[in-house]
């Protein structure tokens, strides 16, 4: 999720019965508006708002609708979209006395930037959808010329040098590569509608003279954990990790709002910060800033390994890192990251084809066979390729019914679809309202010391579903696992649909969210390669998830009506899970099913 502007109000006291103030807010912030200039003594006055003529209602109509707090004393606006524009008017009745303040709101939902670049460097043009619009169509880019005409960009266009860096995304910048004096001018961002977003003044300038590529100074290895037992740096890690889950998921939910999800935030943490042992100066503390990685926490291999360690009976995991054999990568480089990742480098082959073969074979080892395909072709100008797998197939410690069942998933658009089903009448089970994340919750205990958590949103609603999703912080997610963990089982009547997703995940923009853009233009991978200027031009994430009863046929069934003596907890519209591990403390996947 994209921080989002606050803009907090601070009025001066004054006496007087009527005041104006004219404020001008951006898309996405909150704003909070005094009734009064002071609140002592007015705790039972008679406080209407009216927004543009029309009284505002008591309690707020939906999520983006002005909410009355306090008795009227505040009406908060969180987000702020173009329909909050206009004039609020609080009227304060009390001992025959009327006070009114009024408010004109300008919401500016057009930005101007002014960007100087050099040649030969990559420009990134900002655009950004309003937090409250649904993405369904790309926005469109435009050059103006000089005879007040404008050409529009060839963004779909794969030869292109420019680049839309998020599709369908809020987040519409693009990328001008090798940028030359041509492409200075102003450039236009607009919605497919014709709604005005952004407008950005390219200026070029000639580029200094080119500074000779060294990695003098930065050829040492990663600095040895002086502290191999620290009780501290495994809390740290999961902390990190914990964090960082958050942060990807919130990612992934913006660029798809209501499609299935799975990933896993181990392993890709575990992924990147195996690329992190080759990395130095500003992009390694780029690179900790993004996996939420404290500077210079030196044990983070040490640990890594460690939590490794203690997942592997039930987490099958492949991390590798392809590289062009014209490349002579570091020799200390390499040495750790078998120490630490138990995975020596390897060399890419001449051809495409065979490549392709090679790493499909080797992931398909790895993950005993769960995952057998993960790349099509390999561009022979390949660099540096970073490769992930991951999979996890666990037991339910309490089997389910083995009558085949089927039952109907109501999914975020109202349609009703028919899956099979897991079925229970009296399933034992923690399960509990979490009031932070405003949804029921049911811990399912899975063989190899996991736990499944699935969060159920108030309804089918997309809007109840996004406000357990805007929720999901480290914090709340960790007062979850807390409560949930003190939450005795109890006999419930449970209904799942089964559960089999196999989901790669788009990493390379994921990457270029977290701020890690310059991996793809030329970071520091001085301590991967010390003699030539590495980039990254490739990463891959595919997980895959099988929750369901062993011996289950497919086949249509009626299901069959219970009367309740219990509990229930059943799951038929869209929910997110966590698969967790209990002993090391951290999310082994995240998903969401909105259509099983």
């Amino acid at each position: 999720m994209k921080p989002k502007a606050l803009l907090w109000l601070l009025l001066l006291l004054n006496w007087e019965l009527s005041s104006c103030t004219h404020l001008r807010v951006i898309p996405g912030s909150s704003l909070e508006l005094p009734c009064l200039s002071f609140q002592t003594g007015y705790t039972g006055a008679a406080i209407t708002w009216k927004f543009n003529g029309e009284d505002v209602p008591v309690i707020a109509q939906s999520r983006d609708s002005p909410r009355v707090r306090q008795g009227g004393l505040y009406l908060s606006l969180s987000p702020v979209t173009a329909a909050n524009e206009g004039e609020y008017l609080c009227l304060t009745k009390e001992n025959n006395m009327e006070m009114t303040r009024t408010y004109r709101i300008t919401v500016d939902v057009f930005f101007k930037y002014t960007i100087r670049v050099f040649e030969g460097v990559s420009a990134h043009l900002p655009c950004h959808f309003p937090p409250s619009n649904q993405v369904k169509t790309n926005a469109l880019w435009f050059k103006e010329t000089n005879l007040d005409e404008r050409t529009q960009l060839p963004l779909e266009d794969d030869d292109s040098r420019v680049e839309r860096l998020y599709p369908l995304d809020h987040d519409q910048a693009i990328l001008i590569k090798d940028i030359v004096k041509e492409d200075a001018g102003n450039y236009i961002c607009q919605s497919a509608e014709g709604e005005s977003l952004s407008s950005v003044y390219v200026i070029v300038e000639v580029s200094p003279t080119a500074v000779p590529h060294s990695c003098s100074g930065f050829t040492t290895p990663w600095e040895p954990c002086q502290d191999r037992n620290s009780r501290t740096a495994g809390p740290m890690l999961q902390e990190s990790i914990t964090g960082f889950s958050m942060k990807l998921y919130s990612y992934l939910r913006e660029s798809q709002p209501s499609s299935n999800l799975l990933f896993s935030p181990m392993s890709i943490s575990g992924l990147l910060s195996h690329l992190l042992l080759g990395t130095r100066d500003d992009t390694r503390k780029a690179m900790e800033r993004a996996i939420c990685l404290p500077h210079d926490f030196h044990c983070v291999h040490l640990q890594m390994k460690k939590l490794r360690e203690k997942l592997a009976s039930s987490l099958q995991m492949a991390s590798q890192i392809y590289y062009n054999p014209k490349m002579n990568l570091s020799r200390s480089f390499t040495n750790q990251s078998i120490q630490f990742y138990d995975a020596e480098p390897a060399r890419l082959l001449e051809t495409s084809e065979e490549n392709a073969q090679m790493i499909n074979s080797w992931v398909a080892n790895k993950t005993n066979n769960t995952i057998q395909h993960l790349v099509d072709a390999v561009p022979p100008s390949t660099q540096l390729m970073l490769l992930n797998a991951v999979s996890f197939n666990g037991q339910w410690k309490v089997k389910y019914d083995t009558k085949p069942k089927k039952g109907l998933f109501t999914k975020l658009d109202g349609d009703m679809v028919k899956v099979p089903l897991l079925y229970h009448p009296k399933y034992m089970v923690a399960m509990n309202y979490v009031v932070e994340l405003k949804a029921q919750v049911a811990r399912f205990a899975l063989t190899g010391d996991a736990s499944l958590y699935v969060l159920l949103p108030q309804s089918s609603k997309v809007t109840d579903l996004q406000q357990v999703e805007e929720r999901m912080t480290e914090t709340t997610v960790r007062q979850m696992i807390e409560q949930m963990e003190a939450t005795s089982p109890q006999h419930v009547e449970v209904t799942l649909p089964q559960i089999r997703l196999n989901i790669q995940t788009d990493m390379n923009t994921l990457i270029k969210k977290l701020g890690l853009s310059s991996l793809f233009e030329g970071a520091n991978f001085c301590g991967l390669c010390s003699e030539e200027r590495v980039v990254l031009d490739d990463a891959r994430h595919r997980a895959f998830l099988s929750l369901t009863e062993t011996g289950v046929e497919a086949g249509a069934v009626t299901s069959t009506s219970y009367s309740r003596s219990f509990p229930s907890f059943s799951a038929l519209r869209p929910f997110i899970m966590l698969l967790w591990s209990d002993p090391s403390n951290v999310p082994l996947f995240i998903g969401r099913v909105t259509d099983p």
